[in-house]
């Protein structure tokens, strides 16, 4: 079985919906797919909000800038979510508000992801991947983070509509323009930075790419 197929089948599986896959009104896709919620908070939970079936994260409301340049040692992993490979979609930890939140994911090759900003309108924020790159050598006083452009996020009036971030959410594009998708031995600690500025919801989907 080609591991499309596996990741369709999970997901059509935990979801408890068909395999059929179209276009919608709201800019996304229907049928199987991951929901993930990353909620904003302006009070962090005291708990690290893990649990089997859990499709949020909490995040906190407030902005944590964009890590680019920056040593790993110099940041902190509130509003970031930490990327573990695996064969299915899982919230390993809930809690990016106050801790270290894990989000369990594929390697990007076999879904798409979608996103758009929900709740109170007048919040924004910007989610990108970002990595340590540690330059070829096995000093870490030389790591740097490094991270993707990103996607800004702003909850406008009105209905809010889906679009599609794969790219943004799956790729670093390094200084010398080598582009380095996520899981990618060349670089390690994967994660997506949150910068939170007052978005309350953030609703993210993944769905399998027809074959």
């Amino acid at each position: 079985m080609k591991r499309s197929v596996g990741i369709m089948i999970a997901i059509g599986t935990a979801m408890g919906i068909g395999s059929a896959v179209a276009q919608t009104g709201n800019g996304t896709l229907s049928g199987p797919h991951y929901n993930l919620n990353i909620i904003g908070h302006t009070q962090c939970p005291g708990s690290d909000l893990v649990g089997t079936d859990r499709h949020t994260i909490v995040v906190g409301v407030f902005g944590d800038g964009n890590h680019a340049g920056k040593s790993p040692t110099h940041i902190t992993p509130q509003n970031k979510i930490y990327l573990i490979e695996g064969d299915t979609f899982e919230v390993l930890d809930g809690n990016a508000c106050d801790g270290r939140a894990e989000f369990q994911l594929p390697a990007p090759s076999d879904y798409y992801i979608f996103i758009r900003p929900l709740g109170k309108p007048g919040g924004s924020a910007t989610i990108s991947l970002c990595a340590t790159d540690t330059m070829g050598t096995t000093d870490p006083s030389d790591d740097v983070i490094v991270c993707s452009t990103g996607v800004i996020l702003t909850r406008d009036k009105g209905q809010s509509k889906f679009k599609n971030v794969t790219d943004e959410l799956t790729t670093v594009v390094l200084a010398d323009g080598t582009q380095v998708s996520l899981f990618d031995p060349a670089l390690q600690d994967y994660f997506w930075n949150y910068d939170n500025n007052g978005l309350r919801l953030a609703q993210l989907r993944f769905y399998p790419i027809p074959q």
